[in-house]
């Protein structure tokens, strides 16, 4: 092979590496774009979704509501309206007492936010790999 041959050699390399270069380039640029397309088409969809969960949720909390009257309409056909208006009452307040006892001790089982059982893994990975430095070191 003459020099000038292994010169082309070389020029075709370093183009068919600058070719590879920009054509990584390209396609990284193409598939983020195509990923933040599906990503803002998702975004929609779940922020229909999210529209129509909410709006089916009050319907339901209407529902509720109507169905406490029809309770206490039923109540009122063997008692005053006043007594079957207070049994349905009393009946409310307590479910929503025992339900906030219920979520504040969620609550406070969840504070603090941090992810302890991760971190105290961390903190044992992190002293295994010092334990094991030292070691090395004194050998």
């Amino acid at each position: 092979m003459t020099h000038t041959e292994a010169r082309t050699d070389q020029a075709s390399t370093a183009q068919l590496v600058s070719q590879l270069s920009e054509q990584v380039t390209t396609l990284v640029r193409d598939e983020l774009a195509l990923a933040r397309i599906e990503m803002t088409e998702k975004g929609k969809k779940a922020g229909k979704g999210a529209g129509l969960l909410g709006g089916a949720g009050v319907i339901a909390l209407y529902g509720v509501g109507a169905l406490f009257v029809t309770i206490g309409a039923a109540l009122a056909l063997v008692m005053p309206v006043w007594a079957a208006a207070l049994i349905v009452t009393v009946t409310l307040f307590a479910a929503a007492g025992i339900a906030g006892l219920i979520g504040k001790k969620e609550v406070q089982q969840a504070v603090p936010p941090a992810p302890e059982a991760a971190m105290a893994s961390g903190r044992r990975d992190v002293d295994t790999l010092m334990s094991a430095a030292r070691q090395g070191r004194r050998s």
